[in-house]
Order: structure tokens, then sequence, then C-alpha cells
């Protein structure tokens, strides 16, 4: 790698979390940038100073051009003429190629993926209630735009604006030796060209705001629209979705208008100012010349100056326009992407190497913060090493808050969940989820090959355990016949998102091969074989029979085949257990699960209150 490309380490860590002020959140996605920041600050001085002298050493050739005969100017000039060559021609060129450099080898690529990942690192810690809250497109747009508009709004404050500053003031300094009456007309200019962008870049920078909050808005939508496809057509509702698109396209059209309306102001007046310029400086100089005051050297360099900085000036301002609207998308990024976690790891916390399985539910409460209820409440249940329990209970009863809570997805709002007598919230989050397996009723797959899908519970596995993994659920053959649009097969093949290529029962197989494969010591199953048929599912559960031995197992449970192969039943209902024990105990109680019993058809606990899982938990 050249020296450019060891500048910035992109994937360097930020360390603690964001803050949630504006400049202290740029700060940290930038933090360990400062020493090629400040190079780079360096070399856009230099190339500032350097346009005042180019204009100052092209007076001096004029004015000893007009004085003397033209036959014997490089004869009694030609060191100085070698040495101005050699700014033109080396100098000169060898800043700009420095700030190419850094621009285009360094900052611009390093500071995009600096920014992005620390903010992804950051999004990947949150809660799910964090999650649950926006649309997934939404915050991944926030990511992407936020480090964007930094690295933009950095690169081009220094590029630009640093730059510019140096030129102006080298300019002041070079018209002050000549004759400080060349200064005047810019002088004047310069505080009108800095009353305009303080009025109109504030606007610019709010209105921006708005305008990056609408963008992530479409993308938000859109993604929200395609990711459910099916269930659009299935629903018949394309046009629907259509609607809500163009209601979000009008906001972001809205606010759009408005920010080109002050831009078009802004760019307006800056054009009318860069036209003043050259006009007040020039004509200040040829007055000079016609006085005697000046040569006509001062006439090149007024000339030379004040088209320079007129070019300058709309370029700088449409720069420092770009980096006012950046800001503004930063601060709409760090609103969106800077909150603390909700759950986080205590100081100290223990990475468990090894897990014996004791659960216990202590007194514990959680309603989502929601002032309705819902979740658990004065939950207690005890789980002994290698027990194999059964949850069941109607819509609402607080099954998946129950799991969601001992995977320490959210944080109890009271009591509290022990392993092996250690509270949960002792252990690392990650500590923790290594131990336990988990196999939802829909199942998460990714847009990757069906090896990787399978790795993903033990990742350092090897391909051949993962092999094997698959066979035992009864997912080998069926892998071996995939194959995707760029003609990769079997376990290579990718399995499109949400694994969309494959069938309910398919990705069902796939998720429980990962949770083989993990072989973790506890085992979470939110009815893992609903999606299979009658044969294959007898199958995988004979399987699942030697996986689990040995196992803590916690299963949510409509089907009688997964009741009939646990230890114990645990009933809830309102956030409580209600009952507990076998089948035969607790259809001779003739209590809740009985009632839930009469009602089951072919092995389902029927009735709305009993199939799904709601959303609620």
């Amino acid at each position: 790698m050249s020296f450019f490309e060891r500048l910035i380490d992109p994937f360097a860590r930020a360390g603690g979390p964001p803050p949630r002020s504006a400049g202290a959140f740029a700060r940290w996605m930038l933090r360990g940038t400062g020493a090629p920041l400040g190079w780079f600050t360096l070399v856009a001085v230099l190339l500032g100073a350097a346009e005042a002298v180019a204009a100052l050493l092209v007076a001096w050739l004029v004015d000893r051009a007009a004085l003397g005969p033209g036959t014997t100017f490089l004869a009694e000039h030609w060191p100085e003429t070698a040495l101005i060559l050699l700014f033109f021609l080396g100098v000169r060129p060898a800043l700009m190629s420095l700030s190419s450099g850094f621009v285009s080898r360094a900052l611009g690529p390093g500071l995009f993926l600096l920014g992005t990942q620390r903010l992804h690192h950051h999004t990947l810690g949150q809660s799910m209630e964090f999650f649950n809250d926006d649309f997934a497109g939404r915050i991944v747009q926030k990511e992407v735009q936020t480090g964007l508009a930094l690295s933009d709004a950095v690169t081009e404050s220094i590029n630009a604006v640093t730059y510019g500053i140096a030129a102006v003031i080298g300019s002041a300094l070079v018209l002050i030796g000549t004759d400080w009456r060349l200064f005047v007309p810019l002088a004047i200019w310069a505080v009108a060209y800095g009353w305009l962008v303080r009025r109109y870049l504030p606007r610019i920078r709010r209105l921006s705001r708005a305008k990056a909050e609408t963008r992530a808005g479409i993308t938000g939508q859109f993604v929200d629209s395609i990711s459910h496809m099916q269930t659009v057509k299935l629903f018949a509702h394309a046009e629907r979705e259509e609607a809500a698109a163009e209601a979000a396209m009008a906001r972001h059209w809205q606010t759009a208008l408005g920010f080109g309306r002050v831009v078009w102001q802004f760019r307006t007046l800056l054009a009318i100012l860069a036209g003043i310029l050259p006009a007040a400086m020039i004509g200040m100089a040829i007055w000079l010349w016609t006085i005697g005051a000046t040569g006509p050297g001062a006439i090149a360099l007024a000339g030379l100056i004040s088209t320079r900085l007129s070019q300058m000036s709309g370029w700088i301002s449409f720069t420092a326009m770009g980096i006012f609207a950046n800001a503004g998308v930063v601060e709409d990024g760090m609103r969106t992407l800077s909150p603390p976690h909700a759950v986080t790891d205590r100081d100290g916390a223990l990475d468990p190497d090894r897990i014996e399985g004791a659960i216990a539910f202590e007194g514990v409460s959680f309603g989502y913060g929601r002032p309705e209820g819902g979740g658990v409440s004065g939950l207690d249940l005890h789980v002994a090493p290698g027990e194999k329990v059964a949850l069941v209970g109607p819509s609402g009863a607080g099954k998946s808050t129950t799991i969601a809570l001992l995977l320490r997805l959210y944080d109890v709002e009271s009591g509290r969940i022990t392993i092996d007598g250690h509270d949960i919230r002792d252990l690392t989050q990650n500590g923790l989820r290594r131990h336990i397996a988990t196999v939802t009723q829909e199942a998460a797959i990714f847009n990757r090959s069906a090896l990787d899908n399978i790795l993903y519970g033990r990742p350092d596995a090897g391909r051949e355990a993962a092999i094997e993994a698959a066979r035992r659920v009864r997912a080998h053959d069926f892998i071996l016949g995939l194959g995707d649009g760029r003609g990769r097969r079997g376990y290579e093949a990718h399995l499109g998102e949400d694994g969309v290529k494959l069938s309910g029962g398919q990705r069902q197989r796939i998720a429980l091969a990962r949770a083989v494969l993990k072989d973790a010591p506890i085992l979470v199953f939110d009815e893992a074989t609903s999606s299979l048929d009658s044969e294959v599912e007898a199958e995988i559960q004979a399987a699942l029979e030697v996986v689990m031995e040995g196992k803590t197992v916690i299963a949510i449970a409509h089907r009688l085949s997964t009741i009939q192969r646990m230890d114990r039943i645990i009933v809830l209902d309102g956030g409580r257990v209600v009952e507990s024990g076998t089948h035969a105990d607790l259809l001779a109680a003739q209590g809740l699960y009985a009632r839930l019993w009469a009602r089951q058809s072919g092995g389902f606990i029927d009735a709305g209150d009993a199939m799904a899982t709601e959303a609620a938990e």
C-alpha cells in the first residue's frame, strides 16, 4: 500500500458510544484521523497561498518586460525566469498532486468507510425495540448517508474553504505590499461575501436536514414494500403501496423545492458579487497606473487575483453550501443513530466458558414500556439442567416474551433471570447467547450460501461438520439440488433474501441444521417443526431426540408431537405461570390446558387465541 492508502485504517473502532451533540459526534466518527487531516490542511494552505504567489510572479514579469527592450529581457532576467518556470512547472503541480492524492486515495474512501462502520457497529448493539420502531431501510440509509455526508463535509471544508481562505489572505498581503489601495475593493467585497454566506448557509443547513429526513423516508417505504412483496401481491395491494410511496415522495418533493428556492437565491446573489470584484479591482489598478502610483504589473496583478477569486467564490460558496447541507444530514443521522444502547454489558460482566443449563425466572415483569401492559408480570419459572419444558397458553400469554427475556433481547423491568445462579445481566450478551441455540417459527435465512447459513451456528466448525448437521435434519439432499442465477450449486448456492428460493419446510431445516451445529447446552424452539409435513417432521423429531439429549430445552409448543416429547408443560396466561405438570396431570386438572386441548384438531392447539405466537410477544 502507498503512503496515502496507509494514512487511515477504515476499520478502526472509535471506542465508546457516539455523543449526542453535533461537534462531539463528528469528532467521534473521525477519531484517529488527526494526522492525515492536518497534513491535508497544510497542503491546502500552501496551494491557496500559491495562487497569490502566481499572480505576484506574473505581475513581476509584466513590470520587468515594460521597463526594457524585449531583446535583452532573458539575458538580464534568466535566473528569475527559470525560478518562475520551476514554480509553475514543478512546485504548483506537486502541491496539486498531493492534494488530489489525499482526497482520492486517503480521505475520500477512508473517512466514508471509517464513519459508516463505526455507526454500523453501534447500531448492531441496539436493542430489538430500536429496530422494531423504525424501517430497516431507513436505518441503513441513515448509516450510509451520514458516513458519506461527514466524509464529504470534512474533505471539502479543507479542500475548498481552507484553500480559499489561504488564497484570500495571500492575495490581500500581495495587494497591500503592492499598493494598499488595491486591497480596498477586495476588503469591501469580502465583507459583503461573508454577510451573504452567514445569512444563507444556516438556512441551507436546516432545509438540508429536512430533505435528508424525507429522502430516508422514501428508502424506508420502498424497502418495506419490496421486502414484503409476496404479501403485497397476495392481498392485491400494489396500488396501496404505490400510493404510500407517492406520499413519501411528495413529502420529499416539498422539502426539495424549499431547499432549491433558497439555493437559487444564494447562487444568484453570488453571481452578482462575482462580477463586481474584477470590475472594482481592475478599475482601481488602472486608476493608480494613470496617476503614476503603480506600474502596468499592478493591472495584471489585480486582473489575475480578481478573476481567480471571482471564480473561486462561486466554487467555494457552492462547496460551503454542500458542507452545510452535509452538516444537516449528519445532524439528522446523529438523532436517529446515536441513542445509547438500551441493553448493555455491565462493567466486569462474565463471559462464561461453560453453562450447565439451570434457568430461573424470579418475579420477572416486563411490559414493553406500554401503559396497557402485556408481556409478563411476576413470572416465576424454574427449569433444571437437562430438563425439557414446553410453554403453552393463549395468545398474549407471554410465551415469546419469556424467550426474548431469556435471550436478553430486552432487559427485565423488575425481578431477575438467572442461568446456573448467575443473573444474566452479569454475563456478557455474546457470552450468554453463545450458549443458547434458537430456532424460531419464522426461520431467519441470509441471502448467502447454504453453507454460510448453516455455519452461522458455529463459523469455525468447518464444511464437513455443517454437512453432517444438514444430514441430521434431512436438509442434505435438497441442498445438493439447489442452484442460483450465477451458476452456483449445492452448498455454494445463495438462498435469496429471507430464503425466498426455499419452501417453508426447507428454510426451517436450514435453521435447524444451524442450531444442531451450534451444539449449545440450552435449546430454544418456537414451534421449530411447524413448517414441516408430518412425515419429515417425524424423522427430524427423531434426530432432535438425540440433539436434545443432555440439554436444557424450552419450546413454545402448539403441536401435539412437540408437547408429548417434553418432560413438563408450563401453561402461561396473563404473563404468569398458571399450571405446570405433565400432559396427563394437566388434563386431569381440567384447567386452562385441558380447555385448550379440548379445542385441538389434528395435533394443533386450535382457536384464534392459541394458534400463533403474537406479534406483541
